[in-house]
């Protein structure tokens, strides 16, 4: 027990006397370095890579990602972020796969083989009752020259130097290395195929960005009795008491037709209030806002976010396809509807 107790405080002193931000800059700069290096070995091979994976989805055909320990780890990470983006991925635990779980596999699938030595045995195990079935293979390893690559249609190099650690043992430059090239994968694989906003928030209708990217403007702008609205001839009392009566904090102005005229609202009330305590009486037209922020009630609630955070307005307008004010969206409802 003693000795135990001097090597705790032998350790704490050592600890004591570290500049731990260097050290975490340190780390940082070797895993950054590595993907420097990574980055200036790109090849054709990964052009190979995107065509094989691209042509197995237009086939209709699945990603397998297989992979042992950390490089394992590192594996439904990148099948977590190929399906995200709408390319169909499963992990194949390698161990079961020689026990019935291979069925997963099928005659147009894509092999990702994630092995930084390419020695790993479990995988080589796999490797010829994989090559069974016509399937492409693309290695992940940071060893271009190992028996996994030898074997594969496309070897994607992910080397590094050394790894972060201190001892250079425990994986994390390569882990990095191979996290952000299956990265790399996804998302220029997402580019290719055409991949929209709309097919990514069908992927996530659980989030906020998934319900901004699904919800339209006028799935929740205020509508009919809702939307404070009155003719251009209104006085300002008018459009308090449409403003009240809605309970909002801006009230529409339309032309005759039905055409946007201006927006008033209660901080414009406020200040023209402060210069004149009569105001009620006089035209609202006069205290409006001409040619409002608007959005078309077709457009994705992300786009009247964004309307609203680029121009620092509470409210904006909505406008059906003939330009007629039809409604209201307002800063509250988008929190409420937690889109923001």
């Amino acid at each position: 027990m003693t000795e135990l107790r001097a090597f705790a405080w032998r350790a704490a002193d050592h600890a004591r006397g570290m500049d731990f931000l260097a050290k975490a800059r340190q780390v940082i700069e070797i895993e950054t370095g590595a993907l420097q290096g990574m980055a200036g070995r790109l090849d054709e091979g990964f052009s190979q890579a995107i065509s094989i994976l691209h042509d197995t989805l237009d086939r209709r055909g699945k990603i397998v990602v297989v992979g042992i320990g950390k490089s394992g780890n590192i594996g439904h990470k990148i099948a977590a972020t190929l399906n995200s983006t709408g390319a169909t991925a499963v992990v194949l635990n390698s161990q079961n796969a020689l026990h019935g779980d291979l069925g997963i596999v099928s005659d147009g699938d894509a092999v990702l083989l994630l092995s930084y030595s390419g020695e790993t045995a479990e995988l080589l195990d796999l490797l010829p009752h994989v090559k069974r079935f016509e399937v492409g293979l693309i290695a992940l390893t940071g060893n271009p020259r190992s028996t996994l690559a030898e074997h594969s249609d496309v070897v994607l190099d992910t080397s590094v130097d050394r790894e972060a650690c201190p001892l250079n043992l425990a994986p994390t430059s390569s882990s990095t290395a191979m996290l952000v090239m299956g990265d790399a994968l996804a998302m220029v694989l997402l580019e290719a195929r055409g991949f929209t906003e709309e097919q990514f928030a069908r992927f996530h209708p659980g989030g906020a960005l998934g319900r901004a990217l699904l919800t339209r403007v006028s799935d929740i702008m205020r509508a009919g009795d809702q939307m404070a609205a009155v003719p251009v001839g209104s006085t300002v009392r008018d459009a308090l008491v449409a403003m009240s009566t809605a309970r909002s904090g801006a009230c529409v102005v339309t032309q005759p037709d039905g055409s946007l005229a201006g927006i008033f609202t209660h901080g414009d009330f406020a200040r023209c209030y402060q210069r004149d305590a009569h105001v009620g009486d006089k035209p609202v037209a006069d205290f409006m806002t001409r040619s409002p922020i608007s959005v078309g009630a077709s457009s994705l609630a992300v786009e009247a976010l964004q309307t609203i955070g680029s121009h620092r307005v509470d409210d904006v307008v909505v406008l059906d396809a003939a330009g007629k004010a039809v409604g209201l969206v307002d800063t509250q409802d988008l929190a409420r509807l937690k889109i923001v």
